[in-house]
């Protein structure tokens, strides 16, 4: 079949296939009329891969993962729901990651464009008897991960408070991005915002330099962050571009050497191959009503870096 006339009838369902990874997980497999791949587990609603039209894969996912739940994956986009960080009675970045989600087949309508000429998968993840402990709030989660013609990869949350009272959480995609070598690495879009520095007890400074650029460990919340941020790979000549809404901050992150080699499931010399750059709603809290939603938004694309700055709006 050619594949003018295949892109004429692609068909969303069709290129979604399910398989099990090796711990008998359910994997989603989303695919476009251009070779472009997502891989999306339901272990943690997790984007464990996705590649563009040559097979490259765009994220980055440790040597030394852990793959069996309730341990999180270390790579790809894990969800950090309902809380970023540490706090209280709930483990780090919340339980969301730690879950195993189920295939939502009749999920509420999104906007026409969110699925037209894509292939897509909508998961749902609802509290268990044990979270509520933990966590007494009564939520829907709705995950919807799609990947478009172009090959850019989205994911929409919406979460809904279907508890008699109000509840607030905080919420990241901690996006693990693939790079060539993190020292020739630039994200440009944050100059000037404040941040809150998370290696000096969250004290808050203002971005300083025209581009971030790494020579030691980072790990900062960027407030109030523009809607489009890059992530220069200068070797590879190619640029992420992080779009997003509804998700007001923006996390850096880079672990560099010294905390790498504490990570057990993390590879000592992994930081030079990747970058974590966040769409988050972390220092403000979302606070939902009975009966509210809420949506937050990204969208990852890849172009030539050549393409860069002036075209994107940044």
């Amino acid at each position: 079949m050619e594949m003018g006339h295949s892109a004429a009838v692609w068909d969303s369902k069709a290129a979604t296939g399910i398989s099990k990874d090796w711990n008998g997980v359910d994997q989603v497999m989303l695919r476009n009329p251009q070779g472009a791949s997502a891989r999306v587990s339901l272990h943690g609603g997790q984007v464990t891969s996705w590649r563009n039209e040559h097979g490259e894969e765009l994220l980055f996912t440790s040597s030394k993962a852990i793959f069996k739940p309730p341990k999180a994956i270390r790579g790809g986009i894990p969800i950090c729901f309902p809380l970023f960080g540490n706090g209280g009675s709930l483990e780090q970045h919340g339980f969301a990651r730690n879950k195993i989600w189920a295939i939502d087949d009749n999920p509420p309508p999104l906007h026409p464009n969110d699925s037209h000429g894509k292939s897509f998968i909508d998961l749902i993840l609802r509290p268990s008897e044990e979270d509520l402990k933990c966590w007494p709030h009564s939520f829907e989660f709705r995950l919807r991960v799609s990947l478009a013609t172009d090959g850019d990869l989205n994911l929409i949350s919406r979460v809904r408070n279907v508890n008699c009272k109000p509840f607030s959480f905080s919420f990241a995609y901690h996006t693990y991005f693939s790079v060539s070598d993190i020292s020739e690495v630039r994200i440009e879009g944050l100059e000037t915002l404040d941040y809150l520095d998370n290696l000096c007890q969250r004290e808050r400074f203002t971005e300083q330099g025209n581009a971030i650029t790494f020579e030691s460990e980072v790990d900062r919340v960027y407030l109030s962050a523009p809607n489009a941020i890059a992530i220069l790979d200068h070797e590879k000549k190619r640029t992420y571009v992080i779009r997003k809404d509804g998700l007001p901050d923006i996390v850096v992150w880079n672990p560099w050497d010294k905390k790498s080699k504490s990570m057990g499931d993390f590879g000592d010399e992994e930081y030079k191959q990747m970058v974590c750059v966040d769409a988050a709603a972390i220092v403000r809290p979302i606070t939902l009503k009975p009966g509210e939603e809420w949506t937050g938004r990204v969208q990852l694309k890849v172009v030539p870096s050549s393409f860069c700055s002036d075209h994107l709006g940044l």
